[in-house]
């Protein structure tokens, strides 16, 4: 047996490697900085998508031949959603701060479970500075998480706590009681599947009916509340959506608070991307209410422009949130000094243990940025969206299927058969790289969806978004034969 010591995988480090990792920094800056000379989307070819499939990596790559492998198969074919004419969902662009936040966040390689050391205690700042946003009391816990879709599904886990008891925890939901919970037809699905993960199921979720602004109609809920006691089932939780995902719309929160209250429901609240509209003193009025809720959720990687991801959970009741979760185990132990002393572990918060650094590249962006500026960043996004919608009223050729709440717009292009028409539109659009929108349904009527969130994006982005869609949407309807346009294919 050999006495030389194992070989360290830095070993490889030295003045080649610190020449890549320059090369890198600059390429990604230089990337980020000129990507408007850039196509938005460019689709993989079968010959890129062939060339990925390496053989299994057994002996060491040169790391410099790994970076070139990088730049010739991923760097091309990325989503996009850092480019300014990204709107196809509600994405956040990031930023470079954001991006030299989380290079030092992978190098200091921080498990932000717990232990009394700095990550937590930055963690915990974020905690603060967020509680103090929407005027929730002393004692509101808070929570890293990778978006709202595991944000809403622990919230919902705290709320059947609540109704519950401590039991839950042991015991399951054998011989309790049916819990319901509400929340309307245009909340995002996450909301069902956090339902289903909780074990409650699905269709113990009521989705009210919504207004012509797609905001929960309180008449409709209340009586839903009041059918499911008749029934003998047990109400237990309220959901209010601040930024739906089709079109942005926000519940009245007031109302939907003072519902809950009078009916001891725990009331939690969606607000994935619009929640952080209370940094922008024009969208904050809208949001009343929402310093009432027992629970929530959002991402600092859509408005804030935190790199992805960042989700986040803020609970009214910190101790009922940490008895939901925490676990007594001797590899856990608390210490009363040293590194396993502390009295903040986020893993007494949610289901995980190993967790991301990932409030230091949040740290980073409120730091850099402020709040002030950060606001500013999302009301533009909705002086856009209002200046997309009047170049849709002023264009015959085009449609708006929706209200424009806030930075979503919601449209077509006017032509027999609409629904295929525009589905074949925005793949044509993507394809080319001009711009990138989505698609959703709006009373049943395919549409057209702009999501506009980049800090990056300008009026001359809106006006390429536009005229794609009146290019190829005037191709298609002049050369389109007679009969039915199927599945968004190319007419010859």
């Amino acid at each position: 047996m050999s006495d030389l010591p194992p070989p360290s995988l830095d070993a490889i480090a030295g003045q080649q490697l610190r020449e890549l990792a320059h090369r890198m920094l600059d390429d990604m800056l230089d990337y980020t900085l000129k990507i408007r000379e850039r196509p938005v989307w460019v689709p993989m070819r079968a010959t890129d998508r062939a060339a990925m499939q390496l053989a299994q990596p057994e002996a060491p790559t040169d790391p410099t031949r790994v970076y070139e492998q990088f730049q010739q198969w991923i760097l091309p074919f990325a989503a996009g959603n850092v480019h300014p004419g990204f709107m196809g969902w509600v994405q956040g662009g990031g930023t470079i701060i954001g991006m030299l936040a989380e290079m030092l966040a992978a190098g200091l390689n921080a498990n932000c479970g717990g232990r009394d050391h700095s990550p937590i205690q930055i963690e915990q700042q974020i905690v603060e500075w967020s509680r103090q946003w929407f005027a929730l009391p002393a004692g509101t816990s808070g929570l890293f998480v990778t978006g709202a879709s595991a944000a809403n599904f622990v919230a919902v886990l705290v709320a059947r706590r609540a109704a519950l008891g401590a039991a839950v925890r042991t015991t399951g939901l054998r011989g309790q009681p049916r819990l319901i919970a509400y929340t309307s037809v245009a909340a995002h699905t996450c909301i069902a599947r956090a339902m289903d993960y909780a074990g409650l199921g699905s269709e113990n979720l009521r989705l009210i009916a919504v207004d012509a602004e797609q905001r929960v109609l309180l008449p409709a809920l209340r009586d839903a509340v009041s059918a499911d006691r008749s029934a003998g089932h047990v109400p237990f939780l309220l959901i209010g959506n601040a930024g739906t995902v089709d079109i942005g719309a926000i519940d009245d929160l007031a109302a939907l608070a003072d519902l809950a209250a009078a009916q001891e429901l725990w009331f939690h609240v969606d607000g994935a991307f619009g929640a952080l509209g209370v940094l922008a003193p024009e969208i904050a009025p809208r949001l009343a209410g929402i310093e009432r809720a027992n629970s929530l959720a959002l991402d600092f990687h859509k408005w804030a422009q935190v790199p992805y991801d960042a989700g986040f959970l803020l609970v009214r009741d910190g101790n009922l949130h940490r008895e939901t979760f925490a676990t007594a185990a001797a590899y856990l132990h608390r210490a009363s000094r040293g590194l396993a002393a502390g009295e903040y572990w986020p893993t007494d918060f949610g289901p995980e243990l190993s967790r991301a650094f990932r409030a230091l590249k949040t740290w980073f962006t409120l730091r850099v940025y402020g709040t002030r500026q950060l606001g500013e960043v999302i009301a533009n996004s909705c002086r856009l969206a209002r200046y997309l919608q009047s170049r849709i009223t002023a264009e015959p050729r085009l449609e708006l299927l929706a209200p424009v709440p806030l930075n979503i717009v919601c449209f077509r292009y006017r032509g027999a058969d609409a629904d295929a028409l525009n589905e074949a539109i925005v793949a044509d659009v993507q394809k080319a790289g001009m711009a990138l929108p989505s698609t959703t349904r709006i009373d049943g009527k395919l549409a057209i969806r702009a999501a506009i969130i980049n800090h990056r994006t300008q009026e001359r982005d809106i006006d390429a978004l536009v005229q794609a869609v009146l290019q190829h949407g005037d191709r298609r309807t002049a050369s389109r034969p007679q009969g039915r346009l199927h599945g968004g294919a190319p007419q010859n």
